[in-house]
């Protein structure tokens, strides 16, 4: 008996030995995210994420192409769960590699099939077209020309800026190779050359140089005349949007893919569902003037409404070949 009560008195104490340690915490949930949207439009996006759901949330911020290139450059070796482009033609990029997995179709069919790739590999976010943008001061729309192939015009010399390092401005390029042809955009990059259009470093030094009236006129995305003009109500930049199917009215997206090589993906998937809800989208249109790809969801009513706008038929798939834009940039000395 008294080894029995012995044995029972030592396997209490082992028990409470045991009992003794610290419980082990479930591994915290967290995802990397290279992303070439600025901490500026999506810091606060990345926080409230992180916030509601308690994933732990690294960003890494650089120039949309140089991340694209990275994460190919790294390979299986990227710390990061997804890529979050500033547009379409890095995400063709990534896709091209076969870097990105297949997204459940009932995360992606929120979206309509011309915003999103063609095989599932990424999901348009946000949508943003290309306009003119200009001072009313010195020119009236109706002498803006129907297409943008034609501003190659004498009466536009020295009045239009653009800004060729700009990501958005490489992808119009792609897709003017893609509906115009290699020759006849470089024709067109050479004639703008030589009508002495200005470069600029950015879209916002563009609105703003339009507005102080240093150019007449500028090649931008539609959401940085209203963002300035909301901060500054006495801008004088106001949007003109080109229509007819012409690469001038190109509909971009903002977009993102989860990485084959990730680890946390049931986190990323997550992450990606946080930013097709509806209440990101809504502050999407309400904080960036950007327009908001779920459906069901309007735009900002100072824009005009995506179903209004008449842009190039083209698949964003497409626009992949980012490398071919900077070779023929670098060579026309605009890089």
């Amino acid at each position: 008996m008294r080894r029995v009560v012995a044995a029972g008195l030592l396997a209490l104490m082992a028990l409470g030995a045991c009992s003794s340690q610290p419980p082990q915490e479930a591994e915290e949930e967290s995802i990397v995210v290279y992303s070439g949207r600025s901490e500026e439009l999506v810091g606060d996006i990345f926080d409230e994420f992180e916030k509601t759901t308690g994933i732990d949330t690294k960003v890494k911020y650089g120039g949309t192409s140089e991340l694209a290139a990275q994460i190919l450059e790294e390979g299986e070796n990227s710390p990061a769960d997804l890529f979050f482009s500033q547009d379409a033609g890095s995400l063709g990029a990534v896709q091209d590699e076969d870097a990105f997995v297949e997204l459940p179709e009932e995360l992606i069919s929120v979206v309509p099939e011309r915003f999103r790739s063609k095989t599932g590999r990424w999901v348009g976010v946000t949508g943003r077209s290309r306009v003119v943008v200009y001072n009313p001061d010195e020119v009236r729309p109706e002498e803006f020309p129907a297409s943008i192939m034609d501003f190659t015009d004498e009466k536009w010399r020295d009045r239009l800026g653009w800004s060729p390092a700009n990501a958005s401005f490489q992808s119009f390029i792609t897709a003017m190779r893609q509906i115009e042809g290699e020759d006849e955009t470089r024709q067109w990059l050479e004639d703008m050359i030589d009508l002495d259009i200005e470069s600029y470093p950015n879209n916002v030094t563009i609105v703003e140089a339009v507005s102080a009236g240093e150019i007449e006129a500028g090649l931008v995305n539609h959401y940085y005349a209203l963002e300035l003009g909301r901060e500054n109500p006495d801008l004088k930049s106001v949007n003109h949007f080109i229509g007819g199917g012409d690469v001038g009215a190109l509909v971009n997206v903002a977009g993102i893919g989860i990485l084959k090589t990730s680890t946390n993906q049931e986190p990323a998937r997550r992450f990606i569902e946080f930013l097709l809800s509806k209440q990101i989208q809504e502050q999407f249109t309400s904080r960036t003037f950007e327009y908001p790809l779920t459906e069901g969801v309007a735009a900002n009513e100072k824009l005009t409404q995506l179903d209004q706008l008449d842009p190039p038929n083209i698949d964003l798939s497409n626009l992949d070949d980012l490398q071919g834009t900077l070779e023929l940039l670098e060579d026309l000395e605009l890089l």
